[in-house]
């Protein structure tokens, strides 16, 4: 049974729904949003995606605390389970309308997010994006995320930072720091999982919805701020790599190829805020043993 609104959530009642509004997750205060998203009842009460399981028993052995990587198996291992979830194995149909549009909507829609489970070392949650939705360039401080875009086609911009000395010093001073293209593509459901690494892999990405979406992420370890795994959001800017380099550090970026922009820090955007829901899929069940 649904409920209008400005956004785009579906909701069921209890034990047969998979998400309802719970929270708004911000950093500024912000009037909260209702959405609307159409989901799948599950077919009985506490109903487990034996696929989901598998992923959640993965990752407690895969992610070992705050400072590791997972090794190279282990990432195969997640890219494994997780190249072949499908929507179903959270409670998504992908027979329905996911996120159905509306006319009044103006601006940019705001994203959606569910927890399935986090704890100190590691998180799996979903994000939804209506179309034209974004979750902007933002980075991942020691963390390996894997992304899983289970309905949709979204756009997927990614940056890593340089290692050069007057890029570091430009950014402890003016939040300006030379970052590498490592990705700007389309990506459509169903397609391979992506991963990006600590220093590696796309750090800093942002997403754009081109049609209504769904991205199953797995981060490890989750962002903490007291920990100082704080999210920061960045902008592009179109300041040419040769006006801040000096002619060594310029002729050693063009020998590495590819292409370049200086990313600035930013204060946090409005379209970072986001609508939370609880999750209530296919359950995971935490065995001790």
């Amino acid at each position: 049974m649904t409920i209008e609104a400005a956004g785009l959530v579906e909701q069921f009642k209890r034990p047969d729904r998979v998400g309802h509004v719970s929270k708004v997750i911000k950093k500024k205060k912000l009037l909260r949003r209702k959405v609307r998203i159409q989901l799948k009842r599950p077919a009985i009460n506490n109903v487990v995606s034996r696929t989901l399981q598998e992923l959640f028993d993965s990752c407690k052995h895969v992610f070992k605390g705050p400072g590791n990587v997972p090794c190279a198996s282990d990432v195969q291992k997640l890219c494994h389970i997780l190249d072949g979830m499908n929507p179903e194995d959270v409670g998504l149909s992908k027979d329905l309308h996911f996120f159905k549009p509306k006319s009044e909507i103006e601006g940019t829609p705001r994203v959606t997010s569910a927890t399935i489970c986090k704890c100190d070392n590691f998180e799996l949650c979903i994000f939804f994006l209506p179309a034209n939705a974004v979750i902007p360039l933002h980075n991942h401080p020691q963390m390996t995320v894997f992304s899983k875009l289970l309905l949709g086609t979204m756009h997927i911009k990614a940056y890593d930072w340089i290692d050069s000395p007057k890029s570091d010093q430009l950014m402890s001073h003016s939040k300006l720091g030379l970052a590498k293209l490592k990705a700007d593509t389309t990506f459509t459901a169903p397609c391979d999982t992506s991963v990006l690494y600590p220093t590696s892999g796309g750090n800093i990405h942002q997403f754009t919805a081109i049609t209504p979406c769904a991205v199953l992420d797995v981060i490890g370890p989750p962002y903490s701020k007291d920990d100082g795994r704080d999210c920061s959001y960045y902008r592009e800017t179109e300041t040419p790599c040769d006006v801040l380099l000096d002619n060594e550090e310029l002729t050693k970026v063009k020998g590495l190829g590819g292409c370049y922009r200086w990313l600035e820090e930013i204060e946090i955007p409005k379209e970072s805020e986001m609508d939370g829901i609880e999750y209530m899929g296919p359950q995971i069940i935490n065995s001790t043993s």
